[in-house]
């Protein structure tokens, strides 16, 4: 490595320690703002392919208290993770969900694509299901769906998430 080289690498280095740093910071502003949602970003990180990052972009986009929606569809609805539903002449059309929340639906598809890496859950297994007849992503988006009904109820009934295991759908 020449001079110029050695200096282009130190410049490159030091920007990433400074990125790294701002990542840092507003990681911890974070975890301050959402420190009073503790137990309930707990209670979401039992899910399986749910971390605390992924807890704490559903708290902060839905929030603890979902009154404000009646049922778990509405949720769902809002959220843009219901299935679509276009029918013409009594035949059933491809129907695409609608534009909902980018961020909740963001978060929850990478949950569910990090549940189906899992090993004896009820989610693999959904997925593992949904894929071999629908595809990746759509399975994808059923078991988000599946998170995000799961969430509702995890954060309503104020319970933890109990799984129902990989033979449930047998």
């Amino acid at each position: 490595m020449g001079p110029h080289q050695r200096f282009l690498v130190a410049q490159q280095l030091a920007h990433i320690d400074s990125l790294d740093a701002a990542i840092e910071r507003a990681s911890a502003e974070i975890r301050a703002r959402l420190q009073p949602h503790d137990a309930a970003i707990a209670r979401l990180d039992t899910l399986p392919g749910v971390a605390r990052r992924t807890a704490e972009i559903v708290v902060a986009e839905v929030g603890v208290d979902l009154r404000h929606f009646a049922r778990a569809r509405h949720l769902a609805s809002w959220a843009g993770l219901c299935p679509g539903n276009r029918e013409s002449a009594g035949k059933r059309l491809s129907g695409r969900t609608r534009k909902g929340n980018h961020w909740l639906r963001t978060a929850l598809v990478k949950a569910a694509h990090a549940t189906a890496r899992t090993r004896g859950t009820y989610l693999a297994a959904h997925y593992r299901r949904l894929a071999a007849r629908r595809g990746a992503k759509r399975a994808a988006g059923a078991v988000a769906h599946t998170l995000l009904v799961i969430i509702y109820h995890v954060l309503t009934e104020d319970v933890p998430y109990r799984d129902l295991g990989a033979t449930s759908l047998d």
